[in-house]
Protein backbone atom coordinates (compact mmCIF):
# COMPACT_ATOMS: atom_id res chain seq x y z
CA UNK A 1 0.00 0.00 0.00
CA UNK A 2 1.11 3.56 -0.73
CA UNK A 3 -0.42 6.68 0.82
CA UNK A 4 0.43 10.26 -0.14
CA UNK A 5 -0.04 13.51 1.77
CA UNK A 6 2.70 15.66 0.23
CA UNK A 7 0.19 16.84 -2.35
CA UNK A 8 -3.46 15.81 -2.75
CA UNK A 9 -4.49 12.93 -0.46
CA UNK A 10 -4.14 9.67 -2.39
CA UNK A 11 -3.86 5.94 -1.75
CA UNK A 12 -3.14 2.92 -3.86
CA UNK A 13 -2.81 -0.81 -3.32
CA UNK A 14 -0.90 -3.13 -5.61
CA UNK A 15 -0.49 -0.22 -8.03
CA UNK A 16 -4.22 0.51 -8.24
CA UNK A 17 -5.72 3.74 -6.84
CA UNK A 18 -8.19 3.44 -3.96
CA UNK A 19 -11.38 5.54 -3.96
CA UNK A 20 -11.22 7.43 -0.66
CA UNK A 21 -14.80 8.66 -0.68
CA UNK A 22 -16.43 12.00 0.17
CA UNK A 23 -14.78 15.00 1.82
CA UNK A 24 -15.52 14.20 5.48
CA UNK A 25 -14.32 10.63 5.06
CA UNK A 26 -11.05 11.90 3.56
CA UNK A 27 -10.67 14.35 6.46
CA UNK A 28 -10.88 11.42 8.88
CA UNK A 29 -8.20 9.51 6.94
CA UNK A 30 -5.88 12.53 6.76
CA UNK A 31 -6.21 13.14 10.51
CA UNK A 32 -5.32 9.50 11.23
CA UNK A 33 -2.34 9.73 8.87
CA UNK A 34 -0.89 12.64 10.82
CA UNK A 35 -0.36 10.12 13.66
CA UNK A 36 0.46 6.84 11.87
CA UNK A 37 0.42 4.00 14.36
CA UNK A 38 -0.83 6.33 17.13
CA UNK A 39 -4.24 6.66 18.74
CA UNK A 40 -6.39 9.59 17.58
CA UNK A 41 -9.31 10.49 19.84
CA UNK A 42 -12.88 10.89 18.65
CA UNK A 43 -12.76 14.51 19.81
CA UNK A 44 -9.70 15.19 17.63
CA UNK A 45 -11.38 13.58 14.62
CA UNK A 46 -14.54 15.60 15.21
CA UNK A 47 -12.56 18.83 15.40
CA UNK A 48 -10.79 18.03 12.12
CA UNK A 49 -14.04 17.19 10.33
CA UNK A 50 -16.34 19.91 11.69
CA UNK A 51 -13.85 22.47 13.11
CA UNK A 52 -15.43 23.68 16.36
CA UNK A 53 -19.04 23.01 15.35
CA UNK A 54 -19.63 19.23 15.49
CA UNK A 55 -23.27 18.12 15.15
CA UNK A 56 -25.00 16.12 17.86
CA UNK A 57 -24.60 13.04 15.67
CA UNK A 58 -20.82 13.54 15.28
CA UNK A 59 -19.80 10.30 17.02
CA UNK A 60 -22.27 8.24 14.99
CA UNK A 61 -21.21 9.92 11.74
CA UNK A 62 -17.54 9.22 12.52
CA UNK A 63 -18.36 5.55 13.00
CA UNK A 64 -19.90 5.54 9.51
CA UNK A 65 -16.79 7.18 7.97
CA UNK A 66 -14.46 4.78 9.79
CA UNK A 67 -16.48 1.75 8.65
CA UNK A 68 -16.32 2.99 5.06
CA UNK A 69 -12.56 3.56 5.29
CA UNK A 70 -12.09 0.05 6.66
CA UNK A 71 -13.78 -1.31 3.54
CA UNK A 72 -11.59 0.90 1.30
CA UNK A 73 -8.39 -0.30 3.01
CA UNK A 74 -9.51 -3.92 3.39
CA UNK A 75 -7.39 -5.21 0.45
CA UNK A 76 -4.28 -4.27 2.49
CA UNK A 77 -5.49 -6.11 5.59
CA UNK A 78 -6.85 -4.89 8.92
CA UNK A 79 -5.37 -1.41 9.06
CA UNK A 80 -7.93 0.80 10.81
CA UNK A 81 -8.53 -0.42 14.37
CA UNK A 82 -10.13 0.87 17.54
CA UNK A 83 -7.85 2.49 20.12
CA UNK A 84 -8.46 4.00 23.58
CA UNK A 85 -10.98 6.79 23.07
CA UNK A 86 -10.67 6.70 19.29
CA UNK A 87 -8.99 4.94 16.36
CA UNK A 88 -5.54 4.03 15.04
CA UNK A 89 -4.23 3.47 11.52
CA UNK A 90 -1.57 0.77 11.27
CA UNK A 91 0.91 1.72 8.59
CA UNK A 92 4.58 1.01 7.90
CA UNK A 93 7.10 3.81 7.44
CA UNK A 94 7.66 2.83 3.81
CA UNK A 95 3.94 3.12 3.00
CA UNK A 96 3.49 6.84 3.77
CA UNK A 97 5.34 9.55 1.86
CA UNK A 98 5.61 11.81 4.93
CA UNK A 99 7.28 9.02 6.91
CA UNK A 100 9.67 8.26 4.05
CA UNK A 101 10.56 11.96 3.81
CA UNK A 102 11.29 12.09 7.56
CA UNK A 103 13.48 8.98 7.41
CA UNK A 104 15.47 10.29 4.45
CA UNK A 105 15.84 13.71 6.09
CA UNK A 106 17.17 12.18 9.31
CA UNK A 107 19.67 10.05 7.42
CA UNK A 108 20.75 13.01 5.29
CA UNK A 109 21.31 15.25 8.29
CA UNK A 110 23.32 12.53 10.03
CA UNK A 111 25.52 12.26 6.92
CA UNK A 112 25.98 16.05 6.90
CA UNK A 113 26.92 16.03 10.59
CA UNK A 114 29.52 13.34 9.77
CA UNK A 115 30.95 15.47 6.93
CA UNK A 116 29.74 13.17 4.12
CA UNK A 117 28.11 15.97 2.10
CA UNK A 118 27.81 13.99 -1.14
CA UNK A 119 25.75 11.32 0.65
CA UNK A 120 23.80 14.01 2.53
CA UNK A 121 22.91 15.81 -0.71
CA UNK A 122 21.77 12.53 -2.27
CA UNK A 123 19.51 11.57 0.64
CA UNK A 124 18.12 15.08 1.21
CA UNK A 125 17.57 15.40 -2.55
CA UNK A 126 15.51 12.19 -2.57
CA UNK A 127 13.45 13.54 0.32
CA UNK A 128 12.98 16.91 -1.41
CA UNK A 129 11.65 15.27 -4.55
CA UNK A 130 8.90 13.46 -2.61
CA UNK A 131 7.13 16.83 -2.31
CA UNK A 132 4.21 17.16 -4.70
CA UNK A 133 2.66 20.09 -2.82
CA UNK A 134 0.94 22.05 -1.66
CA UNK A 135 -0.08 19.40 0.83
CA UNK A 136 -3.75 18.39 1.02
CA UNK A 137 -5.14 21.47 -0.79
CA UNK A 138 -8.56 19.85 -1.24
CA UNK A 139 -8.94 19.48 2.56
CA UNK A 140 -8.13 23.10 3.48
CA UNK A 141 -11.68 23.67 4.79
CA UNK A 142 -10.54 21.93 8.00
CA UNK A 143 -8.56 24.20 10.31
CA UNK A 144 -6.71 21.21 11.81
CA UNK A 145 -5.71 19.83 8.41
CA UNK A 146 -4.76 23.28 7.15
CA UNK A 147 -2.46 23.84 10.14
CA UNK A 148 -0.80 20.45 9.67
CA UNK A 149 -0.41 21.08 5.93
CA UNK A 150 1.32 24.39 6.66
CA UNK A 151 3.66 22.59 9.04
CA UNK A 152 4.50 20.10 6.29
CA UNK A 153 5.23 22.99 3.94
CA UNK A 154 7.62 24.49 6.49
CA UNK A 155 9.36 21.13 6.96
CA UNK A 156 9.80 20.85 3.20
CA UNK A 157 11.29 24.33 2.97
CA UNK A 158 13.73 23.59 5.81
CA UNK A 159 14.64 20.34 4.06
CA UNK A 160 15.36 22.25 0.84
CA UNK A 161 17.67 24.58 2.75
CA UNK A 162 19.49 21.60 4.30
CA UNK A 163 19.86 20.06 0.84
CA UNK A 164 21.15 23.31 -0.69
CA UNK A 165 23.89 23.66 1.93
CA UNK A 166 24.99 20.02 1.58
CA UNK A 167 24.80 20.18 -2.22
CA UNK A 168 27.03 23.27 -2.21
CA UNK A 169 29.62 21.40 -0.14
CA UNK A 170 29.32 18.46 -2.56
CA UNK A 171 29.98 20.73 -5.56
CA UNK A 172 26.48 20.62 -7.07
CA UNK A 173 26.50 24.38 -7.53
CA UNK A 174 24.46 24.80 -10.73
CA UNK A 175 21.56 22.76 -9.37
CA UNK A 176 21.56 24.83 -6.18
CA UNK A 177 21.38 28.05 -8.23
CA UNK A 178 18.37 26.71 -10.13
CA UNK A 179 16.47 25.35 -7.13
CA UNK A 180 17.09 28.31 -4.80
CA UNK A 181 15.99 30.78 -7.50
CA UNK A 182 12.62 29.05 -7.68
CA UNK A 183 12.26 28.82 -3.89
CA UNK A 184 13.27 32.44 -3.27
CA UNK A 185 10.45 33.54 -5.58
CA UNK A 186 7.96 31.87 -3.23
CA UNK A 187 9.78 32.65 0.04
CA UNK A 188 11.66 35.92 -0.49
CA UNK A 189 12.23 36.64 3.23
CA UNK A 190 13.95 33.33 4.17
CA UNK A 191 17.46 34.36 5.20
CA UNK A 192 18.93 30.87 5.21
CA UNK A 193 17.63 30.28 1.68
CA UNK A 194 19.12 33.58 0.55
CA UNK A 195 22.46 32.62 2.09
CA UNK A 196 22.52 29.39 0.06
CA UNK A 197 21.53 31.30 -3.09
CA UNK A 198 24.23 33.94 -2.53
CA UNK A 199 26.89 31.29 -1.99
CA UNK A 200 25.79 29.35 -5.08
CA UNK A 201 25.81 32.45 -7.29
CA UNK A 202 29.23 33.41 -5.94
CA UNK A 203 30.60 29.92 -6.67
CA UNK A 204 29.46 30.11 -10.29
CA UNK A 205 31.18 33.47 -10.78
CA UNK A 206 27.96 35.51 -10.70
CA UNK A 207 29.36 37.80 -8.03
CA UNK A 208 27.17 40.84 -8.74
CA UNK A 209 24.01 38.70 -8.68
CA UNK A 210 24.99 37.32 -5.26
CA UNK A 211 25.31 40.86 -3.90
CA UNK A 212 22.04 41.86 -5.59
CA UNK A 213 20.27 38.95 -3.87
CA UNK A 214 21.34 40.37 -0.51
CA UNK A 215 20.23 43.87 -1.45
CA UNK A 216 16.83 42.59 -2.56
CA UNK A 217 16.32 40.85 0.79
CA UNK A 218 17.51 43.92 2.72
CA UNK A 219 14.98 46.14 0.97
CA UNK A 220 12.13 43.67 1.40
CA UNK A 221 12.84 43.24 5.12
CA UNK A 222 12.97 47.01 5.60
CA UNK A 223 9.79 47.80 3.62
CA UNK A 224 7.64 44.86 4.74
CA UNK A 225 8.78 44.25 8.33
CA UNK A 226 10.87 47.26 9.33
CA UNK A 227 13.82 44.91 10.02
CA UNK A 228 17.45 44.57 8.96
CA UNK A 229 19.15 41.34 7.82
CA UNK A 230 20.58 39.17 10.59
CA UNK A 231 24.16 39.51 11.76
CA UNK A 232 24.97 36.17 10.08
CA UNK A 233 23.76 37.36 6.67
CA UNK A 234 25.51 40.70 7.03
CA UNK A 235 28.75 38.82 7.74
CA UNK A 236 28.24 36.71 4.62
CA UNK A 237 27.59 39.84 2.54
CA UNK A 238 30.73 41.53 3.83
CA UNK A 239 32.74 38.38 3.09
CA UNK A 240 31.46 38.38 -0.49
CA UNK A 241 32.36 42.04 -0.88
CA UNK A 242 35.93 41.27 0.20
CA UNK A 243 36.25 38.07 -1.84
CA UNK A 244 38.91 38.52 -4.57
CA UNK A 245 40.04 34.94 -5.16
CA UNK A 246 40.43 33.98 -8.83
CA UNK A 247 38.48 30.81 -8.11
CA UNK A 248 35.25 31.68 -6.24
CA UNK A 249 34.74 29.69 -3.05
CA UNK A 250 31.90 29.04 -0.62
CA UNK A 251 31.75 31.61 2.17
CA UNK A 252 30.48 30.00 5.37
CA UNK A 253 27.28 31.68 6.51
CA UNK A 254 26.95 29.95 9.90
CA UNK A 255 23.27 29.35 9.10
CA UNK A 256 23.62 25.63 8.43
CA UNK A 257 23.49 22.35 10.30
CA UNK A 258 25.61 22.15 13.46
CA UNK A 259 28.14 19.40 13.96
CA UNK A 260 26.54 18.46 17.27
CA UNK A 261 22.89 19.46 17.79
CA UNK A 262 22.29 19.99 21.51
CA UNK A 263 19.06 18.67 23.01
CA UNK A 264 18.42 19.45 26.68
CA UNK A 265 14.79 18.50 27.14
CA UNK A 266 12.97 16.37 29.71
CA UNK A 267 12.03 12.92 28.45
CA UNK A 268 8.80 13.04 26.43
CA UNK A 269 5.80 11.50 28.18
CA UNK A 270 5.02 8.22 26.44
CA UNK A 271 1.42 8.45 27.62
CA UNK A 272 0.88 12.08 26.56
CA UNK A 273 -2.75 12.28 25.46
CA UNK A 274 -5.23 14.80 24.09
CA UNK A 275 -4.29 18.39 23.22
CA UNK A 276 -4.18 17.65 19.47
CA UNK A 277 -5.42 21.09 18.43
CA UNK A 278 -3.25 22.86 21.06
CA UNK A 279 -0.10 21.05 19.92
CA UNK A 280 -0.87 21.83 16.26
CA UNK A 281 -1.53 25.50 17.03
CA UNK A 282 1.65 25.83 19.11
CA UNK A 283 3.83 24.13 16.48
CA UNK A 284 2.36 26.25 13.69
CA UNK A 285 3.25 29.48 15.43
CA UNK A 286 6.64 28.32 16.64
CA UNK A 287 7.80 27.17 13.20
CA UNK A 288 6.59 30.50 11.82
CA UNK A 289 9.07 32.16 14.20
CA UNK A 290 6.50 33.54 16.66
CA UNK A 291 7.08 33.20 20.40
CA UNK A 292 4.49 30.78 21.77
CA UNK A 293 3.15 31.57 25.25
CA UNK A 294 1.36 28.62 26.85
CA UNK A 295 -0.78 29.95 29.70
CA UNK A 296 -3.04 28.23 32.18
CA UNK A 297 -3.55 27.43 35.86
CA UNK A 298 -1.36 25.16 37.96
CA UNK A 299 -1.59 21.50 36.99
CA UNK A 300 -3.10 22.03 33.54
CA UNK A 301 -0.09 20.53 31.72
CA UNK A 302 1.70 23.56 30.24
CA UNK A 303 5.21 22.12 30.53
CA UNK A 304 4.12 18.71 29.24
CA UNK A 305 2.57 20.35 26.17
CA UNK A 306 5.66 22.49 25.48
CA UNK A 307 8.03 19.54 25.83
CA UNK A 308 5.82 17.31 23.68
CA UNK A 309 5.74 19.95 20.95
CA UNK A 310 9.52 20.49 21.15
CA UNK A 311 10.26 16.78 20.77
CA UNK A 312 8.30 16.85 17.52
CA UNK A 313 10.29 19.78 16.11
CA UNK A 314 13.72 18.16 15.73
CA UNK A 315 13.77 18.69 11.98
CA UNK A 316 12.74 22.33 12.20
CA UNK A 317 15.32 23.15 14.92
CA UNK A 318 18.31 20.90 14.24
CA UNK A 319 20.82 23.15 16.04
CA UNK A 320 19.33 22.71 19.49
CA UNK A 321 16.27 22.43 21.68
CA UNK A 322 16.51 23.17 25.36
CA UNK A 323 14.34 23.84 28.39
CA UNK A 324 15.34 26.33 31.07
CA UNK A 325 13.38 26.51 34.31
CA UNK A 326 12.79 30.05 35.52
CA UNK A 327 11.82 29.05 39.07
CA UNK A 328 13.48 27.13 41.88
CA UNK A 329 11.97 23.90 43.18
CA UNK A 330 10.16 25.88 45.91
CA UNK A 331 8.47 28.08 43.28
CA UNK A 332 10.60 31.19 43.92
CA UNK A 333 12.01 32.95 40.82
CA UNK A 334 15.60 32.01 39.94
CA UNK A 335 18.38 34.59 39.85
CA UNK A 336 18.40 36.03 36.28
CA UNK A 337 22.22 36.16 36.26
CA UNK A 338 22.44 32.43 36.97
CA UNK A 339 19.93 31.67 34.21
CA UNK A 340 21.98 33.65 31.67
CA UNK A 341 25.15 31.90 32.85
CA UNK A 342 23.44 28.55 32.30
CA UNK A 343 22.48 29.55 28.75
CA UNK A 344 25.99 30.79 27.95
CA UNK A 345 27.38 27.46 29.18
CA UNK A 346 24.95 25.66 26.88
CA UNK A 347 26.18 27.82 23.99
CA UNK A 348 29.81 27.06 24.84
CA UNK A 349 30.51 30.74 25.54
CA UNK A 350 32.72 31.81 28.43
CA UNK A 351 33.07 35.12 30.22
CA UNK A 352 35.78 36.61 32.42
CA UNK A 353 33.59 36.59 35.54
CA UNK A 354 32.38 33.63 37.63
CA UNK A 355 28.88 32.37 36.80
CA UNK A 356 26.25 34.83 37.95
CA UNK A 357 28.71 37.63 38.76
CA UNK A 358 29.01 39.29 35.34
CA UNK A 359 26.85 42.04 33.86
CA UNK A 360 23.49 40.28 33.23
CA UNK A 361 22.48 42.71 30.46
CA UNK A 362 25.72 42.29 28.53
CA UNK A 363 25.70 38.52 28.99
CA UNK A 364 22.05 38.31 27.87
CA UNK A 365 23.01 40.29 24.75
CA UNK A 366 25.85 37.82 24.15
CA UNK A 367 23.33 34.96 24.40
CA UNK A 368 20.94 36.62 21.94
CA UNK A 369 23.81 37.26 19.55
CA UNK A 370 24.72 33.56 19.65
CA UNK A 371 21.07 32.64 18.91
CA UNK A 372 20.91 35.02 15.92
CA UNK A 373 23.02 32.72 13.73
CA UNK A 374 21.31 29.48 14.68
CA UNK A 375 18.04 27.59 14.56
CA UNK A 376 17.38 26.82 18.22
CA UNK A 377 14.11 26.25 20.06
CA UNK A 378 14.17 27.59 23.61
CA UNK A 379 11.57 26.67 26.26
CA UNK A 380 11.38 29.15 29.13
CA UNK A 381 9.41 27.20 31.69
CA UNK A 382 7.17 28.62 34.41
CA UNK A 383 7.92 32.30 33.87
CA UNK A 384 7.08 34.44 36.92
CA UNK A 385 6.77 37.68 34.88
CA UNK A 386 7.69 39.43 31.64
CA UNK A 387 10.99 40.80 32.98
CA UNK A 388 12.33 37.28 33.49
CA UNK A 389 11.59 36.42 29.85
CA UNK A 390 12.41 39.45 27.67
CA UNK A 391 16.24 39.40 27.91
CA UNK A 392 16.37 35.73 26.89
CA UNK A 393 14.09 35.78 23.85
CA UNK A 394 15.64 35.61 20.36
CA UNK A 395 15.33 39.04 18.74
CA UNK A 396 16.64 38.32 15.22
CA UNK A 397 17.35 35.19 13.22
CA UNK A 398 15.53 31.85 12.93
CA UNK A 399 15.55 30.80 16.60
CA UNK A 400 12.33 31.05 18.59
CA UNK A 401 10.90 30.28 22.00
CA UNK A 402 8.02 28.71 23.89
CA UNK A 403 7.19 30.30 27.24
CA UNK A 404 4.99 28.64 29.85
CA UNK A 405 3.35 30.69 32.60
CA UNK A 406 0.41 30.78 34.97
CA UNK A 407 -0.07 34.49 34.28
CA UNK A 408 -1.00 35.98 30.92
CA UNK A 409 2.36 37.78 30.37
CA UNK A 410 0.43 40.47 28.54
CA UNK A 411 3.55 42.61 28.13
CA UNK A 412 5.31 40.15 25.80
CA UNK A 413 4.86 41.67 22.35
CA UNK A 414 4.36 39.69 19.13
CA UNK A 415 3.56 36.49 21.00
CA UNK A 416 0.87 33.94 20.22
CA UNK A 417 -0.93 32.68 23.33
CA UNK A 418 -2.14 29.11 23.66
CA UNK A 419 -4.51 29.08 26.65
CA UNK A 420 -4.89 25.65 28.26
CA UNK A 421 -7.92 24.45 30.18
CA UNK A 422 -8.62 21.18 31.96
CA UNK A 423 -9.10 17.94 30.03
CA UNK A 424 -12.43 16.75 28.75
CA UNK A 425 -13.80 13.80 30.74
CA UNK A 426 -12.85 11.49 27.86
CA UNK A 427 -9.24 12.74 27.76
CA UNK A 428 -8.91 12.41 31.55
CA UNK A 429 -10.19 8.82 31.43
CA UNK A 430 -7.82 8.08 28.53
CA UNK A 431 -4.83 9.23 30.61
CA UNK A 432 -5.99 7.20 33.62
CA UNK A 433 -6.37 4.11 31.41
CA UNK A 434 -2.97 4.59 29.75
CA UNK A 435 -1.29 4.50 33.18
CA UNK A 436 -3.28 1.83 35.08
CA UNK A 437 -4.68 -0.17 32.18
CA UNK A 438 -7.89 -0.09 30.19
CA UNK A 439 -9.21 -3.28 31.77
CA UNK A 440 -9.02 -1.81 35.26
CA UNK A 441 -10.74 1.43 34.19
CA UNK A 442 -13.45 -0.34 32.16
CA UNK A 443 -14.09 -2.75 35.04
CA UNK A 444 -14.89 0.15 37.42
CA UNK A 445 -15.86 2.90 35.00
CA UNK A 446 -18.26 4.81 37.32
CA UNK A 447 -15.54 4.96 39.98
CA UNK A 448 -12.98 6.04 37.38
CA UNK A 449 -15.31 8.86 36.36
CA UNK A 450 -15.61 9.95 40.00
CA UNK A 451 -11.81 9.95 40.36
CA UNK A 452 -11.11 12.18 37.34
CA UNK A 453 -13.96 14.49 38.39
CA UNK A 454 -12.41 14.81 41.88
CA UNK A 455 -9.15 15.73 40.12
CA UNK A 456 -10.94 18.61 38.41
CA UNK A 457 -10.00 16.94 35.08
CA UNK A 458 -6.53 18.50 35.52
CA UNK A 459 -3.77 16.49 33.78
CA UNK A 460 -1.30 16.78 36.69
CA UNK A 461 -3.89 15.70 39.26
CA UNK A 462 -5.16 12.84 37.08
CA UNK A 463 -1.57 11.66 36.56
CA UNK A 464 -0.93 11.75 40.33
CA UNK A 465 -4.09 9.69 40.94
CA UNK A 466 -3.13 7.25 38.19
CA UNK A 467 0.42 6.80 39.48
CA UNK A 468 -0.89 6.17 42.99
CA UNK A 469 -3.30 3.52 41.69
CA UNK A 470 -0.49 2.00 39.61
CA UNK A 471 1.63 1.63 42.76
CA UNK A 472 -1.23 0.48 45.01
CA UNK A 473 -2.52 -2.32 42.79
CA UNK A 474 -4.62 -3.71 45.66
CA UNK A 475 -6.59 -0.44 45.95
CA UNK A 476 -9.91 -0.58 44.14
CA UNK A 477 -11.02 2.42 42.13
CA UNK A 478 -14.21 2.52 44.16
CA UNK A 479 -12.33 2.78 47.46
CA UNK A 480 -10.01 5.47 46.09
CA UNK A 481 -12.96 7.46 44.71
CA UNK A 482 -14.52 7.33 48.20
CA UNK A 483 -11.29 8.62 49.73
CA UNK A 484 -11.23 11.56 47.33
CA UNK A 485 -14.85 12.33 48.17
CA UNK A 486 -14.06 12.81 51.87
CA UNK A 487 -14.22 16.52 52.89
CA UNK A 488 -10.85 18.23 52.53
CA UNK A 489 -9.04 15.05 51.47
CA UNK A 490 -8.37 15.62 47.78
CA UNK A 491 -5.08 17.55 47.98
CA UNK A 492 -3.61 15.07 50.47
CA UNK A 493 -4.73 11.99 48.55
CA UNK A 494 -3.27 13.22 45.24
CA UNK A 495 0.33 12.65 46.27
CA UNK A 496 2.69 9.88 45.16
CA UNK A 497 6.47 10.00 44.93
CA UNK A 498 7.46 13.49 43.78
CA UNK A 499 4.01 14.14 42.24
CA UNK A 500 2.57 16.45 44.88
CA UNK A 501 -0.66 18.19 43.96
CA UNK A 502 -0.84 20.04 47.27
CA UNK A 503 2.66 21.40 46.69
CA UNK A 504 1.68 22.55 43.20
CA UNK A 505 -1.40 24.33 44.59
CA UNK A 506 0.68 25.93 47.37
CA UNK A 507 3.18 27.28 44.80
CA UNK A 508 0.34 28.87 42.82
CA UNK A 509 -1.13 30.36 46.02
CA UNK A 510 2.22 31.84 47.12
CA UNK A 511 2.65 33.37 43.68
CA UNK A 512 -0.38 35.63 44.17
CA UNK A 513 -0.16 38.98 45.90
CA UNK A 514 -2.11 39.67 49.09
CA UNK A 515 -4.91 41.46 47.24
CA UNK A 516 -5.53 38.54 44.90
CA UNK A 517 -5.46 36.05 47.79
CA UNK A 518 -8.13 38.07 49.60
CA UNK A 519 -10.28 38.20 46.46
CA UNK A 520 -9.83 34.49 45.85
CA UNK A 521 -10.73 33.65 49.44
CA UNK A 522 -13.90 35.71 49.12
CA UNK A 523 -14.88 33.98 45.87
CA UNK A 524 -14.05 30.42 46.98
CA UNK A 525 -17.44 30.11 48.68
CA UNK A 526 -18.84 29.59 45.17
CA UNK A 527 -19.34 25.93 44.08
CA UNK A 528 -16.25 24.09 42.77
CA UNK A 529 -15.98 24.02 39.01
CA UNK A 530 -18.95 26.32 38.53
CA UNK A 531 -19.23 29.32 36.22
CA UNK A 532 -20.29 32.54 37.91
CA UNK A 533 -21.36 35.98 36.70
CA UNK A 534 -20.15 39.40 37.69
CA UNK A 535 -23.27 39.97 39.80
CA UNK A 536 -22.41 36.92 41.92
CA UNK A 537 -18.79 38.08 42.20
CA UNK A 538 -19.89 41.59 43.27
CA UNK A 539 -22.07 40.06 45.98
CA UNK A 540 -19.25 37.81 47.22
CA UNK A 541 -16.69 40.63 47.13
CA UNK A 542 -19.12 43.23 48.44
CA UNK A 543 -17.97 45.67 45.74
CA UNK A 544 -19.63 47.94 43.20
CA UNK A 545 -19.89 46.53 39.64
CA UNK A 546 -17.09 48.70 38.18
CA UNK A 547 -14.70 47.90 41.01
CA UNK A 548 -15.62 44.22 40.71
CA UNK A 549 -14.87 44.21 36.98
CA UNK A 550 -11.42 45.74 37.55
CA UNK A 551 -10.69 43.21 40.30
CA UNK A 552 -11.72 40.28 38.11
CA UNK A 553 -9.65 41.50 35.16
CA UNK A 554 -6.59 41.85 37.42
CA UNK A 555 -7.16 38.30 38.66
CA UNK A 556 -7.32 37.02 35.07
CA UNK A 557 -3.94 38.61 34.32
CA UNK A 558 -2.48 37.06 37.48
CA UNK A 559 -3.77 33.59 36.57
CA UNK A 560 -6.15 33.53 39.54
CA UNK A 561 -9.28 33.50 37.40
CA UNK A 562 -10.31 31.91 34.12
CA UNK A 563 -12.81 32.69 31.38
CA UNK A 564 -14.87 30.34 29.22
CA UNK A 565 -14.24 30.05 25.49
CA UNK A 566 -14.32 33.30 23.50
CA UNK A 567 -17.55 32.31 21.74
CA UNK A 568 -19.36 32.43 25.09
CA UNK A 569 -18.13 35.85 26.17
CA UNK A 570 -20.48 38.81 26.28
CA UNK A 571 -21.46 41.63 28.60
CA UNK A 572 -22.57 38.92 31.04
CA UNK A 573 -19.38 36.87 30.76
CA UNK A 574 -18.99 33.80 32.93
CA UNK A 575 -15.88 33.36 35.08
CA UNK A 576 -14.28 30.27 36.59
CA UNK A 577 -11.82 29.74 39.44
CA UNK A 578 -8.77 27.51 38.79
CA UNK A 579 -9.58 24.18 40.40
CA UNK A 580 -6.47 23.73 42.57
CA UNK A 581 -6.46 27.36 43.71
CA UNK A 582 -10.17 27.08 44.52
CA UNK A 583 -9.59 24.06 46.74
CA UNK A 584 -6.48 25.52 48.37
CA UNK A 585 -8.20 28.85 49.03
CA UNK A 586 -11.04 27.04 50.80
CA UNK A 587 -8.51 25.44 53.15
CA UNK A 588 -6.49 28.65 53.59
CA UNK A 589 -9.64 30.64 54.27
Amino acid sequence: MRLSMLGPLAAEYDGRPLALGPLKQRLVLATLLFRPGGAVSVDALAEAVWNDRPPRTARKNLQVYVSALRRVLAPAGERLVQAPGGYMLRIAESELDVSRLSALARAGRRAANDGDFRRAAELLGQARKLWNGPALPELASSEVIREEAERLAFRHLTLCEDWAESALEAGQVNEVVEVTAELVERHPLRERLRAAQMNALHRTGRHSEALAAYDDLRQRLSHELGLSPSAALETLYESLLLAHEPEPRTVRSHVGIPSRPRVVLPVALRDFTGRVADVARLRENVVAGTTGVVVGPAGVGKTALAVHAAHGLAEEYPEGRLLVRLRQTDGAPRDPALIVAELLAYAGLTTDRPAGLGDPDLEAALWRGWLADRRVLLILDDAPDEASVRPLLPDIGPSTAIVTARTQLGGIASAHRVPLDHFTATEALDLLALVIGHRRVNGERPAAQRIVAACGLLPFAVRAAAQKLAVLRHLSLEEYADRLAAPGAVLDELTVGDLDVRGRAADAWRDLNDRHRLLLTALCVLPLGSTFRMEQAAEALKCAPQETRRALEAMIEAGALGLPEAADRSRTAGYTLPYLLHRYAREAG
